[in-house]
Formats: C-alpha cells, structure tokens, sequence
C-alpha cells in the first residue's frame, strides 16, 4: 500500500510499469538497456480514490490522461532504472496529494453599502459641477 493522505493510500497492484528505452544521458547505456519507466494509473476506476478525488485528478493530469481515464507518466531523467520508477511513483503520489485538497470555495460577491453609494454620488455630482463650470463663456476686453 502506497500512502497517499492520511485517508487516502492506493494499492501497489493498481499501478502498472513498463519499462522503455530513454532518450537522454546514460552514454553506452542507451541503446543497451531500458532505464525509462512508464507508469500507468487507471483513476477513472481506482477503488482506492473517492469519487470527487479522482475526477478533480482526471482534470489535473491533463495531457497525460488517456481517453479510457488511465494517468500516464513517463520519467528518464535518470540513469537508473530505479531512480527513474521512484520519480515517476512520486510524480503520481503528489498528482493525487493535490487532487485530494478541497477546491476553495466560491466568493460570493458583496454590494456596495449604502453609505459607499450615495458617497460615490455626490463626488460625482461635484465632479459635474467642476466641469460645468469651465464650459462658461470667457468675456474678453
């Protein structure tokens, strides 16, 4: 079991792992060996995940979410074939850790108190006024 929050945890058996040839540094390794991991995760259907957890985790992957609702994470920034799957496992561990915090709540707007209106008003009447009074005609000598 993979511990997740302290609510939620996944089963090791629900994510699935090939293994890839990277593109990438390793030198001689490269062409030999298979050090890439690809991790795969179905959210629509983990029994593991609450409903409302793994949709906003279906929104979060973006791109990397299959039409079948499978989280795909590729990770070859290593050598390793094992620092690789730790990265790609903890690339998920934290998807899913931000899926899980609750959306903030909705702002509901305010109005405008009274006193602010009618302050707005007659500052605006005043500015009225200001400008009226330079459209006067100037009488010249």
């Amino acid at each position: 079991m993979i511990e997740i929050t302290h609510h939620i945890s996944i089963d090791e058996k629900e994510i699935e792992e090939s293994f890839i040839r990277a593109s990438g540094p390793g030198g001689q390794n490269v062409n030999k060996l298979s050090t890439a991991v690809q991790l795969r995760f179905d959210a629509r259907r983990s029994p593991s995940l609450p409903n409302e957890v793994s949709i906003r985790l279906q929104k979060l992957a973006g791109s990397r979410l299959t039409l079948d609702g499978i989280i795909v994470i590729t990770a070859q920034t290593h050598r390793s074939q094992e620092r690789n799957r730790a990265e790609a496992l903890a690339k998920l561990v934290e998807m899913i850790r931000e899926a899980a915090k609750p959306p903030p709540p909705k702002r509901k707007p305010t109005k405008p108190t009274k006193g602010s209106q009618q302050r707005r008003l007659e500052s605006k009447g005043k500015r009225s006024e200001i400008k009226s009074g330079r459209s006067g005609r100037i009488e010249r000598d």
